[in-house]
């Protein structure tokens, strides 16, 4: 059977009706999670700002109304979260940053697998294929400080899941959501289940809409979206320990970019997924787990089907390119416990395999047409990880966290030809070649919780070499250093050591949390856009930064909270600014909650950035020229009308304010913006939201 005949094979509101037929019938004999049923006994509040948790460990549950407007991807919910930005291009698909670092620095997981986007300038970056809200639950971990999750996690791990579902007996839940705001944006999302003690069946979907949106000028910044997703997941619980489970998805959208020379018309996901668990064994191996993974991202980009062609730019004829990318995934990890250490050991191994086809010919015929546009294969990496990290109760309140991780990365150059400036090919030196490499990482952390103080402090440092991703190898038209064939040839791996530090407090009022970071990378990998074409380069940057965050219940109703974010770069290699490091960020919240009702208010206050590298950035950005600060103050209102029924608005920059992101591709000629022009972020924004749980 195809993998295609396995997955949905329709948008995913045609299953709705059958769904909630399922649900209703077993209403009365649901039996809620511990995460579920904590979700219905919460206050009617709007999220402005997700705290830390615990150290360099945010947890956020995607599922809660937030401000700004509820998210359309990963990279828009993240923003939420202190130390995150993103490179914006207007509307949907950012590509997030933490700490100024971006790309494959940020593992970026979904139930565990990875999903890795084709589109050779990340216009479907991986994060354009996630829903929050159709997940449990979100963690990140800042820094380098952990090694289970994955290879070459340099700045942090970013995870979405979908918790496994328990019923004590037959019965059924349901969570669905309808959004309405200003640009006709309108979303829907059904996430439900039905299952017994012996197992479930849930199906998760969600549709989002926007039309273009307006500045704080009232002029139109092109800007809509359209997307779909569809998931559906199959769990055996023959016991309470243990769990077998097969998901499937699907996926598809549009969205067009003021900042880009195309459009995306379309970004297919296929998803096939596969774990076992089992718990509690009784001995000193507590528990085994095992994933393997299938993604597929198919992607279409044209200049015709979401806008004209500009007959004054370069790409004055209809043009059109399709890439795809098929990554398999496994990992294998055992949990052993002693009295005072938990030891978690495993192996992964991925295999990504990149094609593209492009047509210059007519916007009139079918540019998928594979008897006149044949794939090529340009890119084949594979790795293959060990590792291990324990965590160690020490005598009083102390721990000791550490990993150690070793990957064996490579990569394999299809690439027959190079298309020239006059649109000659270029024969490629390095065909058929590969490279790899042998890469260690690994951490220590320290921690102690103080006596007689919900207080805990921290320290630890990171080592983390990374392989150069495809984006850094293989993007069209890039050069590598000096002396090198092209960046497939010259590229160095990164190696980045980082010094972690930070302290958190938490009693019943007060919640405060500080964390600073210091560290050195070598042979970082930088793009110079300054010369005739793109180039690639190692150089040694030096980064610091910090969060901080406090939030504090100033009664019974009324609650403060704020956090900040700075974070620096230098380019150790000729002494300048490090590029596209996001400037000093605060926001500020104020809620009133009573009963079943709440009102809050975010001033979201960045600073102008200064310290910029003209002309260099990665893969997607570029330093654009120094940047203005701004105010964004925004307001938002929530009613609980029943314990299944929770209502939410808000308005988004209120005062209308005009303001762009630091962080910017800046404009396309087509739409008539200068290409060293920022894109606008939206004015005024009305939303209303309507949760249903039970």
């Amino acid at each position: 059977m195809s993998t295609r005949s396995l997955l949905i094979s329709a948008a995913p509101f045609r299953l709705a009706p059958l769904c909630v037929g399922l649900l209703l019938a077993g209403q009365g004999h649901a039996a809620q999670t511990p995460e579920q049923t904590a979700e219905l006994q919460l206050p009617p509040l709007v999220i402005t700002a997700v705290q830390q948790r615990s150290p360099l460990t945010v947890v956020a549950y995607p599922k809660e109304p937030r401000q700004p407007v509820p998210a359309s991807d990963a990279a828009d919910y993240l923003k939420s979260i202190p130390g995150f930005s993103a490179v914006r291009s207007g509307g949907s698909n950012s590509d997030p940053v933490l700490r100024g670092m971006f790309g494959s620095r940020l593992l970026l997981l979904t139930d565990g697998g990875q999903m890795l986007g084709a589109c050779p300038g990340r216009m479907d970056a991986p994060s354009s294929y996630i829903s929050p809200e159709t997940y449990d639950l979100l963690t990140v971990t800042k820094g380098p400080q952990s090694v289970i999750w994955g290879h070459g996690a340099s700045a942090g791990v970013v995870r979405f899941d979908r918790e496994p579902e328990r019923f004590g007996e037959l019965g059924a839940r349901l969570h669905a959501s309808v959004l309405a705001g200003s640009n006709s944006r309108f979303d829907q999302t059904l996430d439900g289940a039905v299952g017994s003690e012996q197992g479930y069946l849930r199906v998760t979907g969600n549709r989002s809409h926007s039309d273009d949106y307006d500045n704080g000028n009232g002029d139109t910044i092109p800007s809509r979206w359209d997307k779909w997703n569809g998931d559906v997941a199959l769990g055996w619980t023959p016991d309470a320990d243990t769990l077998i489970e097969l998901t499937a998805g699907r996926g598809d959208g549009e969205a067009r970019y003021g900042g880009r020379g195309m459009d995306g018309t379309q970004f297919k996901r296929e998803s096939l997924g596969l774990r076992v668990e089992r718990s509690n064994l009784g001995g000193v191996l507590d528990k085994v787990e095992a994933k393997v993974y299938y993604n597929y991202a198919d992607h279409i980009m044209d200049n015709f089907r979401l806008r004209m062609p500009n007959p004054a730019s370069m790409m004055r004829n209809p043009m059109a390119s399709q890439v795809d990318r098929r990554t398999l995934g496994a990992r294998l990890a055992a949990t052993w416990q002693w009295q005072d250490v938990e030891l978690i050991t495993g192996i992964d191994a991925q295999r990504s395999e990149h094609r593209a086809r492009r047509s210059t010919l007519s916007m009139m015929g079918d540019y998928t047409d594979a008897d006149h546009f044949a794939w090529d294969k340009d890119a084949l990496m594979h790795n293959y990880g060990i590792f291990a990290e324990s965590t160690w109760q020490l005598a009083g309140r102390n721990r000791l966290v550490s990993g150690a991780r070793l990957d064996r990365a490579s990569a394999k150059d299809f690439r027959p030809s190079f298309s020239s400036m006059m649109g000659m090919p270029t024969p490629n030196p390095t065909t058929g070649e590969t490279r790899a490499d042998t890469l260690p990482s690994g951490f220590v952390r320290y921690e102690h919780d103080l006596t007689g103080s919900p207080t805990t402090v921290y320290a630890g440092i990171g080592h983390v070499q990374r392989f150069p991703d495809y984006w850094e190898l293989f993007s069209a038209g890039l050069n590598g250093p000096a002396g090198s064939d092209n960046a497939f040839d010259g590229i160095k791996p990164e190696k980045t050591t980082q010094l972690d530090v930070g302290i958190q407090y938490r009693d019943k009022a007060l919640q405060a949390w500080a964390s600073a970071y210091v560290g050195q990378v070598r042979d970082y990998i930088l793009f110079d856009y300054r010369g005739m074409s793109t180039q690639a380069a190692n150089i040694d940057a030096r980064i610091m930064g910090g969060e901080l965050g406090v939030a504090y219940n100033l009664n019974s109703n009324w609650k403060a909270d704020a956090t900040l974010a700075y974070a620096w770069g230098k380019n150790s290699s000729d002494g300048e600014a490090l590029p596209q490091i996001p400037p000093l960020e605060a926001r500020l919240g104020l809620t009133y909650q009573r009963d079943n009702w709440s009102a809050g208010a975010l001033w979201r206050v960045v600073d102008g950035q200064g310290r910029v590298a003209d002309g260099r950035g990665n893969v997607v950005g570029q330093d654009l020229g120094d940047s203005a600060g701004f105010g964004v103050f925004s307001l938002n209102g929530a009613y609980r009308v029943t314990k299944q029924v929770k209502l939410s608005a808000g308005v988004d920059n209120l005062f209308d304010k005009n303001y762009a992101e630091h962080l910017n591709l800046g404009g396309d000629a087509g739409f008539g913006f200068p290409a060293e022009t920022r894109i606008d972020e939206p004015g005024r924004t009305l939303w209303a939201k309507v949760d249903y749980d039970f």
